[in-house]
């Protein structure tokens, strides 16, 4: 595959180079009362259903062989010795539970807003929890649709009864960050889910706005024009539209669920050093500071997310993106801090036909953990994704389970 970055799929961040080091942070003081307890070790894989990645395996199964699906990716995690799973569960603002604000997704049965005659999130919750396994339900803030048609939304959707709301970029169709009004109905869209079900995390990943595309612009210009007041830029305000949904979603999940906890998983590169001192000597085309508008190291010092997934997708010894160089610098970035970091791996990557010879390599994932039992701040791996985790195609996970998870470990 012609990508680097994250899912294929998913991520669309082809060619996204990373490096790493950096300089240690000061301690977090975010000022909001004991951090909820880490787990001693996380190991955990994601779930996503966006597209049908890894479930359901497609669109429109009878609802007696989506949940046979689901039950078999959790006792796959059991058997190897994982203790928790990420499953997603609003791919592209629609829902995987009964009753949301939104429409029922259209990956469960081909068409948004059909009822597949279950309870997707209620059964991972309760099925996970009878295996050990924690479940932490993953959301998507502001994709509403792989595509720019309003009309082919279900017909209650918000984002056809509030067309302003969206903007089309990169043939995709997203809810503008800068509204203020959406970042409030995104909220309450999820926090739909947190406080019906028993959830052991809300998790995100790298999508805030959107990854750029050479040629196009965003267009918030009313946005801007009606909201930016008080700010130096554009970018400036961006950022602080990201920053205000991360802030006021941890206060609220805190107080909805305390004993859940609040991750993010973001691309690995959060500014290059030639840009800014405190960044990773990379050579990135995309910086998660200056591109998505997310400053992810600003969380972390701040305490507002529990944990920090960077989604670390490169082998050891890779010229410009070495994982021996990134993981150093997100240790030191979650130093002294309350935030437990957990690494993103390529387990999508490893394969027998790579091009690249470390991938080809069964043990190049051991490598990674081997690599990072050195820094105690690294508490757990998270494995991209589930269906590889199943496949195994050239036999990296059964590596990673032989060499360091011996045993199963409850998740706290």
């Amino acid at each position: 595959m012609a990508y680097i970055g994250r899912r294929g799929l998913l991520a669309g961040a082809a060619g996204l180079l990373a490096a790493a080091g950096g300089a240690a942070p000061a301690r977090a003081a975010s000022g909001r009362g004991p951090r909820r307890k880490a787990a001693a070790e996380f190991r955990a894989m994601w779930i996503a259903s966006v597209e049908n990645v890894d479930w359901p395996s497609e669109s429109g199964l009878d609802a007696s062989d989506q949940r046979a699906e689901l039950v078999r990716l959790l006792d796959t995690a059991v058997a190897r010795r994982l203790n928790a799973v990420i499953l997603q569960v609003r791919p592209a603002a629609d829902a995987m539970w009964p009753g949301a604000r939104e429409p029922w997704s259209q990956w469960l049965t081909g068409v948004q807003g059909e009822d597949p005659g279950w309870d997707p999130l209620g059964t991972a919750v309760a099925e996970a929890h009878a295996r050990g396994l924690e479940l932490h339900a993953w959301f998507n803030p502001y994709r509403v649709a792989n595509h720019t048609d309003p009309d082919r939304l279900a017909e209650d959707h918000p984002a056809r009864r509030n067309p302003d709301w969206t903007v089309a970029y990169n043939n995709k169709l997203y809810y503008n960050p800068g509204l203020p009004e959406v970042r409030a109905f995104v909220q309450e869209a999820m926090l739909d889910a947190v406080s019906r079900y028993e959830v052991d995390g809300v998790h995100w990943d790298d999508y805030f706005y959107p990854y750029p595309v050479e040629g196009e612009e965003f267009d918030d210009d009313d946005a801007y024009e009606r909201h930016g007041a008080g700010y130096a830029s554009r970018a400036d305000w961006r950022r602080a539209n990201t920053d205000a949904l991360v802030r006021e979603m941890s206060e609220r999940v805190r107080a909805i669920r305390p004993a859940a906890r609040f991750g993010v998983s973001p691309f690995a590169v959060w500014r290059n050093s030639d840009r800014d001192p405190l960044g990773s000597p990379t050579q990135a085309g995309v910086e998660t500071y200056d591109d998505l508008y997310a400053d992810t190291r600003k969380w972390v010092r701040e305490g507002w997310i529990d944990y920090i997934v960077p989604q670390v997708y490169w082998q050891i010894g890779h010229p410009t993106a070495d994982y021996a160089k990134l993981v150093p610098w997100w240790a030191q970035t979650v130093a002294g801090t309350d935030v437990a970091l957990y690494v993103g791996e390529a387990l999508y990557r490893c394969d027998r036909n790579s091009a690249t010879a470390a991938w080809r390599d069964p043990g190049e994932l051991s490598k990674h953990l081997t690599f990072a039992r050195d820094y105690p701040e690294v508490r757990g791996h998270v494995y991209f994704s589930a269906k590889q985790v199943v496949a195994d195609p050239n036999g990296a996970m059964a590596r990673v389970v032989a060499d360091h998870y011996p045993t199963a470990v409850p998740p706290r």
